[in-house]
C-alpha cells in the first residue's frame, strides 16, 4: 500500500451559517493541502451541520446544501476531501458523504443506518440506504456514482462507515467493505459529547481496525453547534487494533486539521482525562460557543452561595481560563466582539459574568458569605439586595384576597415559591440590560422531582448544569477547589445544601426535603437511564444499598410520584447541554406523558411485597 498522508478536520459548524461554515471547511483544506494532505475527511453534514432539525425535511435546505458542495468542488484541485452534506433524492433525504477528488466531485456514499435512541431522532429527517445499492445521480448536469461504494487512491481503496453505521454489529457495512479488500475506513461522525463516552469510542475504533485488518480514521463535529447538543472534536487513527493517534478533544477553534501517516507507527496519543476534566472542559466550550453564536453580552447569574450557581460561576470562569490558554487574548475577545485592550483573565471575567445575590429574612449570612467570595475570587461583578419587601407585597395582597393571614404551617409551598418567584424579575432585568443571557441554576436531580419553582430559580436563557445530577456536582466542586485552584469554592463546600425558603429555626436542607442525593441518582439511572420499573429498582437496591426497606420503598415510591407530577416543569426548562450518559430533557433524551396515572398500581404492587 502507498505510503500516504491522510487528515480529519473537525469543524464548529452553524445550521443556516451558510457563509462561516463554507469558509471553515475551505480553511480546513487549505491547511491539509499545506501539509501535503492527500486524502481529507470532514465530520458527518459538516456541510449544514447536524443539528438542522427539520429544516432537513423542507426542499430548498437540502438543495442549497447541494450548490455549496458545488461551490466547493473548486477549492479542492490537488486533495480529496470526503464531506458531509444532506441531498435529497425521489423525496427521501439521505444523510451523505460527497467525495471530491482534484477538482471534480466524483461520487456520495450515503449512511446506511440511522440513530434512534438517546438525544438522536434521525429517522424524523432520513432515509437509510440499502447496502449494495449504487445508482447514478444528477449532480448539476454530470452523471456520478450514489450509493453503497468503495473509491481508490492510487494504490489504497477506501470506504465510509457514517457514525451510527459502525455502532451496528455484524450488520454493519465494514464487513462488507472488508470482503472487498479495503485498506481505509473513514468514520465520519456527529457524535455528541457525554463523559466517559470517549472510552466506547476507542473500544470500537480498536475493534474496527483490528476485525477489518485496515486503518480505521474516525473524526467527528467540534462545539455547541446548535445550543444543546456538544461536540468533542475527536480524530483517531487506528490499525490492527492499536491506537496510533489521537487529538485533544474540545478545542476551541473553528476547526483543527489532525494529520495522519498511514503507518503502523504510534505518532501522537492525547491522553484521556477523567470525567471531573471533561466536565469543565465540554460545559466552557458550550457556553463559549452558546455566547457568541447567540451574539450575547455576556452572562448574569443569581449568585446563591449554593453548589449549583457556585458551578456554574466557576464554568464561566473557566470558560475565560480556556479560551485565554487556547486562543490567546485577540482572538478570544475579536470572537466576542469586544476590546481586548487592557484585559487579562479576571478583568475578562468580570465583564462576561454578573452576579447577584438575592437574599431574604430566611437566608443565612453563611450563604451571603459564600457569593461574595467565590465572586471577588472570580473577579466577577457581585451585587447583593433583599427582596422581602416585594415578597411582603405579594403576601400582603394575596392575604387581603384571601381574607386570612398566610402560614407556615398551612400555606409553606406558597411561601417558598413566592420568594423564589420574587427573584425572577429583577434579575431578568439585569440580564436585559446587559443583552445578557440568564443562567438558570436547575441541576438533573432537581429536575426528576421538580424541586425547583417555575419562574423562579428556573428561569434563564440556558441551564448548563441540568444534564448533571447533584451528587456529581457535589463532589466536582470539591475536586474544583483543588484542581482548578479555585480557594473561593472554600465556603461553598463548608455548607449543607438548602433551598433558604423556610425560616432559618425550620432548618430546610434539600436531602431533608427529598432524600440523599446519592440515593437519588441510583433511583434516576434504573428508572430513566434503564427505564425499570419501581419494583425491579426496590429488588436491586436492596441488595446493593444497606438502607431500610420500608424507608427504600418510601423514597422509590416519593421519586415516581413526583416524577410523574412534574413533567410539565421539564417541558418549560431552559435549554441545557447533553453531558452525562441520559439527561430528563423531553427534548432530546427523555420522553413522558404531561398527564398520566402517576405509576398508582405499580407502587402499590411495591408496597404488597
Amino acid at each position: 500500500m502507498a505510503a500516504i498522508k491522510i487528515a480529519g478536520a473537525p469543524v464548529n459548524q452553524t445550521p443556516l451559517d451558510w457563509e462561516g461554515n463554507l469558509s471553515r471547511i475551505i480553511l480546513a483544506i487549505q491547511e491539509a493541502r499545506s501539509r501535503q494532505v492527500e486524502i481529507l475527511c470532514l465530520p458527518e453534514l459538516a456541510i449544514t451541520g447536524y443539528g438542522s432539525e427539520d429544516l432537513f425535511l423542507s426542499i430548498w435546505f437540502p438543495k442549497k446544501a447541494l450548490e455549496q458542495v458545488k461551490a466547493l468542488v473548486p477549492h479542492c484541485e490537488d486533495i480529496t476531501v470526503a464531506v458531509g452534506v444532506p441531498v435529497r433524492l425521489e423525496n427521501q433525504v439521505y444523510n451523505t458523504m460527497a467525495i471530491i477528488e482534484d477538482g471534480k466531485l466524483i461520487g456520495f456514499v450515503p449512511k446506511q443506518f440511522m440513530a434512534l435512541d438517546g438525544v438522536h431522532y434521525e429517522f424524523r429527517w432520513f432515509t437509510p440506504w440499502e447496502a449494495n445499492r449504487l445508482i447514478d445521480f444528477d449532480f448539476f448536469g454530470e452523471k456520478v456514482p450514489f450509493g453503497d461504494q468503495i473509491l481508490t487512491h492510487k494504490t489504497i481503496r477506501y470506504g465510509f462507515e457514517i457514525c451510527e453505521d459502525a455502532w451496528r454489529g455484524t450488520s454493519r457495512p465494514g464487513y462488507r467493505l472488508q470482503k472487498r479488500g479495503i485498506d481505509l475506513i473513514f468514520c465520519p461522525s456527529a457524535s455528541h459529547f457525554a463523559m466517559g463516552k470517549t472510552q466506547e469510542r476507542r473500544e470500537l475504533i480498536e475493534f474496527s481496525s483490528k476485525t477489518f485488518d485496515c486503518y480505521y480514521c474516525y473524526v467527528n463535529l467540534l462545539g455547541n453547534e446548535a445550543g444543546r447538543m456538544i461536540f468533542d472534536g475527536e480524530c483517531v487513527l487506528a490499525n490492527k487494533g492499536n491506537i496510533l493517534s489521537r487529538n485533544q478533544l474540545l478545542s476551541f477553534q473553528h476547526f483543527q486539521v489532525i494529520d495522519f501517516e498511514l503507518s503502523p507507527q504510534e505518532q501522537s496519543i492525547a491522553p484521556t482525562l477523567e470525567k471531573e476534566w471533561e466536565f469543565v472542559q465540554a460545559s466552557s466550550l458550550g457556553l463559549y460557543d452558546y455566547l457568541r453564536k447567540s451574539k450575547s453580552g455576556g452572562f448574569v447569574l443569581s449568585l446563591s452561595g449554593g453548589a449549583d450557581s457556585s458551578t456554574i460561576a466557576v464554568l464561566v470562569a473557566e470558560m475565560v481560563r480556556r479560551g485565554l490558554e487556547e486562543l490567546g487574548l485577540d482572538e478570544f475577545c475579536r470572537r466576542l466582539t469586544i476590546s481586548s485592550e487592557h484585559q487579562n483573565e479576571k478583568k475578562l471575567v468580570n465583564k462576561l459574568l454578573t452576579t447577584a445575590y438575592q437574599g431574604t429574612k430566611n437566608s443565612s449570612q453563611e450563604t451571603f458569605e459564600s457569593a461574595k467570595m467565590l465572586a471577588e475570587s472570580l473577579g466577577a461583578k457581585f451585587h447583593h439586595w433583599t427582596i422581602d419587601e416585594e415578597v411582603d407585597s405579594y403576601i400582603q395582597k394575596i392575604e387581603k384576597v384571601m381574607g386570612r393571614e398566610l402560614t407556615w404551617e398551612q400555606d409553606d409551598i406558597t411561601l417558598q415559591n413566592i420568594q423564589a418567584r420574587s427573584r425572577s424579575p429583577i434579575i431578568w432585568m439585569l440580564a436585559n440590560l446587559n443583552n445578557a443571557l440568564l443562567l438558570s441554576t436547575s441541576n438533573r436531580s432537581e429536575g426528576d422531582v421538580g424541586y425547583a419553582t417555575m419562574d423562579g430559580d428556573t428561569s434563564g436563557s440556558i441551564s448548563p448544569i441540568a444534564g448533571v445530577d447533584k451528587f456529581f456536582i457535589l463532589n466536582w466542586l470539591r475536586w474544583a477547589e483543588k484542581n482548578l485552584n479555585r480557594p473561593g469554592l472554600s465556603w461553598v463546600n463548608s455548607l449543607q445544601p438548602s433551598a433558604e425558603l423556610r425560616p432559618q429555626e425550620r432548618s430546610q436542607t434539600d436531602e431533608k426535603d427529598l432524600m440523599p442525593y446519592d440515593l437519588i441518582l441510583e433511583i434516576e439511572k434504573l428508572a430513566i437511564r434503564d427505564r425499570r420499573s419501581p419494583l425491579d429498582i426496590f429488588i436491586i437496591l436492596s441488595d446493593e444499598m444497606d438502607i431500610e426497606k420500608q424507608l427504600l420503598k418510601g423514597y422509590i415510591k416519593k421519586f415516581f410520584q413526583l416524577w410523574a407530577r412534574n413533567q410539565w416543569k421539564r417541558e418549560r426548562y431552559a435549554p441545557a447541554f447533553h453531558l452525562d450518559q441520559f439527561n430528563v430533557d423531553p427534548k432530546t433524551w427523555c420522553r413522558f406523558p404531561i398527564l398520566s396515572g402517576g405509576f398508582s398500581e405499580e407502587l402499590a404492587q411495591l408496597e404488597q411485597i
